[in-house]
């Protein structure tokens, strides 16, 4: 199984949309859990989580990890596909939960109630190209899947 889950190809795209992904990811995952980039940090995340938007606890540390621990492993290339699936569900139930009620365009000019869609369906998008193509050329999945 673990041998079907690191197979990969010699491609290169899959980096570019592993290290897009993966950068963006990380930047919302690190706001989460460290309170970079202006986010509110471990403690204040799962308050605000359980309190305002009513997640269980343990719901919320897995979003910490699959943004946080998951972007690394896109970036890296290291269980691209496991993290890919990771993303690409959170972002679902947040496009679901959040998103679409509100449309489908972002917010850009701030003239509607909230955020759309559109994002939400580009993260998928390049998830569910990641979780069907790996990690390409340039990855630890290809590194380990070549020892195997």
């Amino acid at each position: 199984m673990l041998k079907a889950i690191l197979k990969t190809d010699n491609s290169l795209s899959p980096l570019f949309i592993r290290l897009a992904l993966g950068a963006v990811v990380f930047a919302h995952g690190a706001q989460k859990v460290l309170g970079w980039f202006g986010g509110a940090g471990f403690e204040k995340t799962i308050h605000i989580f359980s309190t305002q938007l009513h997640f269980p606890f343990w719901m919320t540390l897995l979003l910490m990890f699959v943004e946080f621990f998951g972007a690394l492993g896109l970036i890296f290339g290291l269980l691209t596909r496991p993290s890919a699936l990771g993303i690409g569900i959170s972002m679902s139930v947040c496009a679901y939960m959040n998103h679409l009620q509100n449309g489908f365009f972002m917010n850009w000019f701030g003239q509607q109630k909230g955020e759309g869609i559109e994002y939400h369906i580009l993260v998928l998008g390049m998830a569910l190209s990641l979780l069907i193509k790996g990690g390409g050329l340039i990855s630890a999945d290809r590194i380990f899947s070549k020892k195997r």
